[in-house]
């Protein structure tokens, strides 16, 4: 069977259990009812791909692949019937996406690494932007629905690239180092204590990015460490 019978099969199987003598619980889904859904299955996509790293099983990504494809296919599959879009559209779209924003591999633009291409990636991009009529400002933009530490460094990253720079390696760690005797002072204090902790969060997020890892991964794997220690 071909890729393109697969998908096509897959979305009338979709649309039978949207079908007026399909599943009662997927026709009662809407687009607000399956984002908890989303985050979910993405979530559990990025454990399978931890579990193949580990055991070279790629049995468990594969099954978490294809519940993140439904996913698609079900937000899409609800589009067409609201007379949005459709699970086609939704695949012309991300092609064209990825040959605009790949000149240097479908057109005639020279890069040298990869730095280029991630450059020329964002020029691309905001362009783009520019003629969505739902973008508001490049901060607010970054959604609220990320894992907050990663929704913190990507604000961070924005801050430094279109507003203001960031302050130095050196002046993050006294900052850091500040934040951390304060909190300790206003234990007693539950309000300040929060705020302070807010802050000290904020610079862990920045010394994070100036040194160019990913915070939230390193939080998640200190919590396995944890659970590996007592179970």
């Amino acid at each position: 069977m071909s890729l393109q019978d697969s998908i096509s099969d897959f979305d009338r199987v979709i649309k039978t259990l949207r079908g007026e003598n399909g599943c009662p619980w997927d026709r009662e889904q809407t687009h607000e009812s399956l984002r908890s859904c989303i985050m979910e299955e993405a979530a559990e996509l990025q454990a399978a791909i931890r579990i193949y790293e580990q055991t070279k099983d790629a049995g468990n990504m594969k099954e978490e692949l294809g519940d993140l494809l439904l996913q698609v296919v079900m937000q899409s599959t609800i589009a067409e019937e609201e007379g949005l879009f459709t699970l086609e559209d939704v695949i012309i779209g991300v092609q064209e996406k990825m040959i605009r924003r790949h000149p240097h591999v479908f057109g005639d633009l020279n890069v040298n690494d990869s730095k280029e291409v991630l450059k020329n990636w964002e020029e691309i991009k905001k362009k783009e932007k520019e003629t969505q009529t739902w973008t508001s400002s490049p901060l607010k933009d970054i959604p609220k629905e990320l894992p907050s530490l990663t929704r913190a460094t990507k604000t961070l990253k924005k801050v430094d690239k279109l507003y203001e720079k960031a302050p130095s390696f050196l002046q993050t760690q006294k900052e850091l180092i500040q934040s951390a005797n304060m909190l300790v002072n206003c234990v007693d204090h539950p309000e300040d204590a929060a705020n302070e902790m807010g802050n000290l969060l904020m610079l862990l997020s920045r010394l994070a990015m100036q040194m160019h890892l990913p915070i939230e991964q390193i939080l998640n794997d200190r919590i396995d460490d944890l659970i590996d220690q007592y179970e």
